[in-house]
């Protein structure tokens, strides 16, 4: 496909804005729908309320499962924009932005402006693209952490030395890690390119004798971007606070190498990413790997140290996460951007294999681009006016009608019943083991609050016939009881600790 654009800072722009048009398809109409995106934003607007920058908490709760760096942004442009429901989504659309224009200008340089074109279309027609860039998660914001440890690296491992663009990457990294703690993968493409290096394979460059001090330098990089958050953290730990030493260690020991060793969600066989994940999100790239693994195969076997230290890149990223017990579909997709790098200098070859006739080959693969492209940007808007708006919303405020704003005890709650409040709540904590009972305790002392309770196991301590349901949300029923419903069955002492939280500014 030929984009005439002669000047590159031209044909890099022209991606970069293709790239907001076609992900930020729908944005203003899109609402948070699954629990990650409830909690993220939930996360951020509590931050901008409590002020609490450096221990994120949901509902008063500190919340320890991931680093802050993601919902500080969400936060600045919950800030910047006053529309908290765009806000949430900005983040990974600039990520998207960003990857887009990194894979034209590398393959621009790696290869030739081609490539360089392909490079940008391919990762923008890559299905999981879509599937992250276009939600409000961590893993769209941390892709852009992920491609500039890549950019960086690239620059100075393939077209360099450029010890500035390392810098860069190893700050990069800090970041990513300070977003998740996966942020640090670009760094495993040391290892392929340390044995292309070491065979003098063509395509690296041979870094010069006594350079061991500028590598170190990088680890301290990293560890200043990581200091950001970390510094500060470690600061309030010494003050000698119970919460934040317990936060501190949830959040630096138990959901880093405990999680990885032994997750306790999502847990999935070795095999999964390759028959579940990469079948669906990876195409179209799926499609060509009956040409590209040959045609990888001869590059190789030439020494082409371009596709060893890219290539070799992807499979570690997929080693890694196959090795750990707990896996999504999303978690891959730091791989992507090197995977359509070494990718697109091979589809002009594909072309010219597939249709004998060459000007036909173009033709057909521009129509089939373009297709594509429009469809994903229609995509972009009729999904979210088909989804509507989040049931949690609609049912948060039929709760407060029907209470009148009175205190709202959440039993077995989910994320959209706290960010959707439009009263006072109160809760025993996200991971209470028996919160139907220390509702009814709670009632009992306080007659003029009710309780949020799922249908499961309900009249275990609330009679049936006294409670109202006011919807289906998070695969359960719920139903709005006060304190008449008590059927006198349950018995349990309250818990050391209630938590009491309002919106000071509900959504």
């Amino acid at each position: 496909m030929r984009i005439r654009l002669a000047n590159p800072r031209l044909a890099l722009w022209f991606f970069v804005v293709l790239s907001v048009l076609l992900l930020g398809a729908g944005l203003g109409w899109r609402q948070p729908l699954n629990v990650d995106e409830e909690r993220f934003l939930g996360v951020a607007l509590e931050m901008l309320q409590n002020g609490a920058w450096f221990i994120p908490h949901r509902a008063g709760e500190i919340y320890a499962d991931k680093p802050p760096l993601f919902m500080w942004t969400v936060a600045l442009f919950v800030q910047l924009t006053h529309l908290p429901k765009v806000a949430l989504y900005l983040p990974a659309l600039i990520a998207g932005a960003v990857t887009t224009g990194c894979l034209y200008d590398l393959g621009r340089r790696l290869w030739r402006r081609r490539v360089g074109v392909i490079s940008a279309l391919l990762f923008l027609c890559t299905y999981q693209s879509y599937s992250i860039l276009q939600t409000g998660q961590i893993d769209g914001f941390l892709a852009l952490w992920t491609v500039l440890g890549i950019y960086g690296l690239c620059r100075h491992l393939l077209l360099g030395p450029d010890w500035r663009w390392y810098y860069l990457a190893c700050a990069a990294m800090g970041f990513g890690i300070i977003s998740k703690g996966v942020g640090f993968l670009p760094a495993l493409m040391l290892i392929p390119y340390a044995y292309a290096a070491r065979k003098g394979w063509s395509g690296v460059v041979a870094m010069p004798s006594g350079s061991t001090k500028k590598w170190w330098l990088g680890l301290l990089v990293a560890l200043a971007a990581i200091a950001v958050w970390l510094l500060p953290l470690l600061v309030i730990v010494a003050q000698g606070s119970t919460d934040s030493v317990a936060y501190a260690q949830e959040i630096l020991f138990r959901q880093t190498a405990s999680r990885y060793a032994n997750a306790w969600d999502h847990r999935e066989p070795f095999w999964y990413f390759f028959v579940q994940v990469i079948p669906k999100y990876w195409i179209p790239i799926l499609f060509m790997l009956p040409w590209l693994v040959p045609a990888w195969r001869k590059q190789l076997l030439r020494h082409d140290g371009r596709v060893l230290v890219l290539l070799g890149w992807v499979v570690l990223v997929l080693v890694f996460f196959s090795i750990s017990t707990g896996k999504r579909k999303l978690y891959i997709f730091p791989a992507v951007p090197a995977l359509v790098l070494v990718s697109a200098p091979l589809i002009p070859w594909m072309l010219r294999r597939w249709f004998s006739n060459r000007p036909k080959g173009r033709t057909v693969f521009v129509s089939l681009t373009v297709l594509w492209l429009c469809a994903w940007c229609v995509r972009g808007f009729v999904e979210p006016r088909l989804e509507g708006i989040n049931p949690h919303e609609s049912m948060m405020r039929e709760v407060a009608m029907a209470t009148q704003n009175a205190d709202l005890v959440l039993v077995d709650w989910r994320e959209g019943h706290w960010v959707f409040a439009q009263q006072p709540l109160v809760h025993f904590g996200f991971k209470d083991t028996q919160p139907l009972e220390h509702s009814v305790m709670w009632l009992r002392i306080h007659p003029k609050a009710f309780a949020l309770v799922p249908a499961q196991d309900m009249s275990r301590c609330y009679d049936p016939q006294k409670a109202r349901s006011v919807g289906d949300t998070s695969r359960a029923e719920w139903f709005l009881v006060g304190a008449d419903a008590d059927n006198g069955q349950c018995q349990a002492a309250l818990p050391d600790k209630a938590y009491r939280f309002a919106w000071q500014t509900p959504l």
